[in-house]
């Protein structure tokens, strides 16, 4: 019986592969071990006493004390789950609002036609160029003008509009088949049925993008509630973390245990919309 060996160059192609992919996995490892180490720490610190985070005798695990949770929410000097509340509203209503707002905006200067549509383009490509700083006094006047201060409306209106997030709707539309549309004026329907019965379901992928990183900044938000929010009952969570460290004290595991918490539902948001943000992501249309 006879046997055949396949070539001696095959034989090093293989092996190179098994070496490169065992490289790439131990690569691969290293980054998630790194990219994990702040998270590890947050939480083990979040379970520790002052001591334990900032003695000399440091330990990989921690005593473990849960009594740290019901501290946290039974401080009287914050309402820390008054302040997620807000975060939680806040970063909701302003992810909806967003993707309503600008990808109306964005389908509107990408389908319907208007001779000046290019021009309302670019103007709305300026506003990139213009620094925040510029405009957040004349918002904070305008917020305050219309006794929205200490209120949920002023947290979240001013910022409903981006002019980049309206880019990228625009781009994504610009790409988005214009079969399926024009089939469903055959049918009778205008651009708004056109845009909710037909765009819309059919790009939930990229809305999907574009929520999670709406909701993620939106949470993550601390200048613009920290000069509106200033009430501590309308404090987002943000500005509730910034609160346990002062001239005089640090509550160093409190400030941790706050921000395990607060990193939970950006955590489950991600974990949820991952598949559909990298999807979204891809679909961009910046080629466009």
């Amino acid at each position: 019986m006879t046997t055949t060996t396949p070539p001696v160059g095959k034989q090093r192609d293989k092996g190179r592969g098994v070496f490169g992919n065992t490289g790439l996995y131990i690569a691969v490892g290293v980054a998630a071990v790194l990219f994990l180490i702040p998270f590890y720490l947050i939480f083990r610190n979040a379970l520790s006493t002052d001591l334990e985070i900032t003695g000399e005798n440091w330990k990989v695990l921690p005593s473990f004390q849960w009594g740290n949770i019901s501290e946290l929410f039974n401080d009287p000097t914050v309402e820390f789950g008054k302040s997620m509340v807000n975060s939680l509203v806040v970063a909701v209503a302003s992810t909806v609002g967003t993707l309503l707002v600008c990808s109306l905006a964005g389908y509107g200067l990408a389908r319907i036609p208007y001779k000046h549509a290019n021009k309302v383009f670019y103007a709305v490509l300026a506003t990139l160029m213009v620094p925040t700083a510029v405009t957040f006094v004349p918002s904070f006047v305008l917020v305050s003008s219309l006794g929205w201060v200490d209120t949920y409306r002023g947290l979240i209106i001013p910022g409903l509009f981006s002019g980049f997030t309206c880019f990228l709707f625009r781009q994504y539309f610009l790409g988005f088949p214009k079969e399926l549309e024009e089939a469903a004026r055959v049918d009778g329907l205008g651009y708004w049925g056109a845009y909710w019965r037909i765009v819309v379901p059919n790009s939930l992928n990229f809305f999907a993008a574009i929520a999670t990183i709406t909701f993620i900044g939106a949470w993550n938000s601390f200048l613009w509630p920290l000069v509106i929010g200033q009430d501590p009952s309308s404090w987002t969570v943000q500005i509730a973390l910034s609160s346990f460290m002062t001239n005089q004290t640090v509550n160093f595991h409190l400030i941790f245990m706050a921000t395990a918490i607060s990193i939970l539902p950006l955590i489950f948001v991600f974990l949820f919309l991952q598949r559909w943000l990298v999807q979204g992501i891809a679909q961009t249309g910046i080629k466009g």
